[in-house]
């Protein structure tokens, strides 16, 4: 239980981050937390593939990681609202 508690704290952290800088007019509390979780998991498998991370970095590292990806993934959706 406290894993998954975890991982909405680091989604909701790292969602709410990447809004922050994006500067975009924000999506809400309910998908920054999707939105740091798929971060997360994004970011995780981006840098795991450059071989930079392993699941380590306690939550700081976590959120780091959540946060880049997040980014990626608000700037992804921005391009196909444009399109």
């Amino acid at each position: 239980m406290i894993g998954f508690i975890e991982w909405i704290i680091v989604g909701l952290i790292a969602g709410w981050l990447a809004g922050k800088v994006m500067k975009g007019e924000g999506y809400g509390v309910f998908v920054d937390i999707i939105l740091g979780i798929l971060g997360g998991l994004l970011g995780g498998w981006i840098f795991g593939l450059l071989g930079l991370w392993h699941g380590g970095g306690g939550v700081i590292g976590s959120i780091i990681v959540a946060f880049i990806g997040a980014v990626i993934l608000v700037w992804i959706t921005r391009l196909i609202k444009r399109a």
